[in-house]
């Protein structure tokens, strides 16, 4: 069954075809979405249109490794003498 727009959770009722739900949502990205072509929505958390949205796989994405190199990167740049 295909995830339709208007589509919600049936245990708490929250849009399921929002930003923060699509495989493309990535906050660290221009617009904070991985596809560069997609324009900007600024309630991410609502229903849109976007006609990029693919449903994430449920799996959380671990991103442990990218904030402590950010962050090594940030020290290293602002090291203090």
């Amino acid at each position: 069954m295909k995830l339709q727009r208007a589509d919600t959770c049936p245990h708490c009722g929250v849009d399921l075809h929002c930003c923060k739900n699509c495989e493309n949502w990535d906050p660290a990205a221009h617009n904070q979405c991985k596809e560069h072509i997609a324009e900007y929505i600024p309630d991410r958390e609502s229903a849109n249109y976007c006609t990029f949205f693919t449903f994430k796989n449920g799996v959380p994405e671990d991103n442990s490794k990218r904030i402590a190199d950010s962050r090594s990167k940030l020290d290293n740049l602002f090291k203090k003498k």
